[in-house]
């Protein structure tokens, strides 16, 4: 599977048999069924079993009364090229990612790369390169959305125009390269919206050399799509800044593994209180100086969930559904239309809590007993998770 090339699809797919399922949906975030059913790669029924059309299918699952959840979304994660990754020289690092229920990543620049180009030329090829490279190539089957390029001063809105109609569809974090002022990047920000680039900025201390400190003011200023790792990457501000930046603009609340824990609480509290958590999106942030994170997804849900005293259920909304309709995909939400993005959990073996939901809300990760991408089962019992007490089963 860890050589596993894009689009490949099942035909019908039938999952029955389902304990929990969550819907990714924030305003609905658990769904009255029991079965999934899928042509294609896409989902076409949810409901009941005897309310779904079962009949004759390629492949039949028994989810054995485990939950079912859209796969997880990494919103922030620094991809270079296949399975590898310099930062840590590691390979496999998507593999064990998707052994953390992530079907999903979303790159915030390929900032990694050795001898990166600075030149527009350059940073422009890069990132067509990068898009192409991963839209042709799915290690383990992982959905990697990359070629972001990061913006440097002399750019003009002619280069956003042309790296959108090559099919870049992202900007890498604002404030990597040499463009730092807050109304430098709003102009820039600007054409790459016009373009239809979506585009996120960094927040926080400087995270490797040759990157500085973005502010509030600069990030309110800048007004990009995404504020990424709101809560640092690594290294935060002040929380009453950051409480400061969910109230003041409107854009997405991105909280990643790889920044300020406590802040990471307080951010998403403050969106709970501004009644607006459907602007909360999560993310790794890796791989980073703090290692490859393949359970980093399913730790922020712990902690936010247990620390912060946030249900569980609406916490797994922040990872998938909120994520899919802030950046447009068509993954996230299990509805009929989505693309069949599974991830099958259960509590783990001898955890405190009597249910799934329970035991994450207690702080426990949950076992991951499947993954399955454009209704084709990518992994069984993750190695990586502790182990499920049940997990789903092939049946046909």
């Amino acid at each position: 599977m860890a050589e596993a090339a894009a689009a490949a699809t099942s035909g019908k797919v039938v999952i029955r048999n389902i304990g929990l399922l969550l819907s990714g949906d924030i305003d609905r975030p658990i769904l009255d069924a029991d079965t999934i059913v899928c042509e294609k790669g896409r989902i076409v029924a949810v409901g009941k079993e005897a309310d779904c059309n079962t009949e004759q299918p390629d492949l039949l699952i028994d989810a054995r009364r485990t939950c079912a959840a859209p796969g997880l979304i990494d919103s922030h994660v620094h991809p270079v090229f296949g399975d590898w990754t310099p930062r840590q020289n590691q390979l496999g690092w998507i593999d064990s990612t998707l052994n953390g229920g992530v079907t999903t990543m979303i790159s915030a620049g390929e900032v990694h790369l050795p001898g990166r180009p600075k030149d527009i030329v350059g940073l422009k090829a890069l990132a067509i390169t990068a898009q192409r490279a991963f839209d042709n190539f799915r290690p383990a089957g992982m959905k990697v959305l990359a070629g972001a390029p990061v913006i440097e001063k002399g750019m003009v809105e002619s280069d956003f125009a042309e790296l959108a109609a090559a099919g870049v569809k992202l900007l890498g974090e604002v404030g990597l390269g040499s463009v730092k002022a807050g109304y430098e990047a709003r102009e820039m920000v600007a054409w790459a919206r016009k373009h239809g680039i979506q585009s996120t900025i960094h927040t926080g201390g400087p995270s490797i050399p040759g990157s500085g400190l973005i502010d509030k003011d600069v990030v309110l200023e800048a007004d990009a799509d995404v504020i990424g790792h709101i809560n640092g990457g690594h290294t935060s501000l002040p929380e009453a800044h950051v409480c400061e930046l969910c109230e003041k603009s409107s854009r997405a609340i991105e909280i990643v593994h790889n920044g300020n824990e406590k802040v990471a609480i307080a951010a998403a509290q403050m969106a709970l209180q501004l009644k607006c958590p459907h602007r909360v999106i999560l993310g790794t942030d890796g791989p980073a100086g703090s290692g490859v994170q393949p359970l980093g997804m399913l730790r922020m849900i712990a902690l936010l969930s247990s620390l912060g005293n946030i249900p569980a259920e609406l916490v797994f909304c922040f990872a998938t559904g909120n994520t899919a309709r802030l950046r447009n995909l068509d993954c996230g939400l299990i509805e009929p239309g989505r693309a069949a993005d599974f991830v099958f959990l259960d509590r783990a073996q001898h955890t405190a809590g009597r249910t799934l939901l329970e035991s994450v809300q207690l702080g426990d990760l949950p076992g991951v007993g499947m993954v399955m991408i454009d209704g084709v089962v990518r992994c069984g019992r993750s190695r990586n998770t502790p182990p499920a007490m049940e997990v789903p089963v092939v049946v046909q």
